[in-house]
């Protein structure tokens, strides 16, 4: 498996949306994680960039996340919404 350097993580209540690709931008990883093997999910994964909507649970899962040496950055709503294609449920 290629090596993930960037990762989008969109955050939910219970299932939250991870997307990694590596330095090409292959997509190396498209999945769905539950709220508690989140933490776990990134422990194992070396220390890359995470890309996450600000929202009210942004700055604790940011917190979290640069524990294990991620570069987390968050993104202002209003720069994700041109990428929104269905509606609110769009994984």
């Amino acid at each position: 498996m290629k090596e993930i350097t960037t990762v989008g993580l969109d955050l939910a209540k219970n299932v939250f949306q991870i997307h990694g690709v590596d330095a090409e931008g292959v997509v190396v990883v498209r999945r769905q994680v539950k709220r508690a093997q989140v933490l776990l999910f990134f422990s194992r994964l070396r220390p890359c960039l995470i890309g996450m909507e600000a929202c009210a649970g942004a700055h604790h899962w940011a917190r979290e996340l640069a524990k294990f040496g991620h570069d987390v950055r968050l993104i202002p709503p209003s720069y994700v919404k041109p990428f929104v294609r269905r509606g609110k449920t769009d994984g």
